[in-house]
């Protein structure tokens, strides 16, 4: 089973930080979708702004929503992303 998402903050540059049902927060970059299908739809500002939680993931007004477990997965991936280049600075600074 995956966490819910609770709470969905827009920042800028089509970044969106997240915060889910077990206490962990992310950080979903929706650049690289933004040239694909229903995501073009999401590429104005304004549209994509207008965010919200609906049920365990998150959704537009557009009609464009993301399965929650790509949300989980994504902010997992980007949370040991930069768990790997902080590891890397430690390294770097040890050596």
């Amino acid at each position: 089973m995956y966490p819910s998402v609770k709470n969905v903050f827009v920042g800028e540059d089509f970044v969106l930080f997240l915060d889910f049902d077990n206490g962990e927060q992310g950080k979903l970059d929706m650049k690289p979708f933004l040239d694909f299908g229903v995501f073009q739809r999401l590429k104005d500002h304004n549209a994509f702004k207008r965010v919200r939680v609906a049920f365990d993931t998150i959704e537009w007004d557009s009609g464009v929503d993301l399965d929650p477990e790509f949300v989980y997965a994504k902010c997992q991936g980007q949370k040991n992303a930069q768990h790997a280049i902080r590891g890397d600075a430690n390294n770097l600074r040890s050596s």
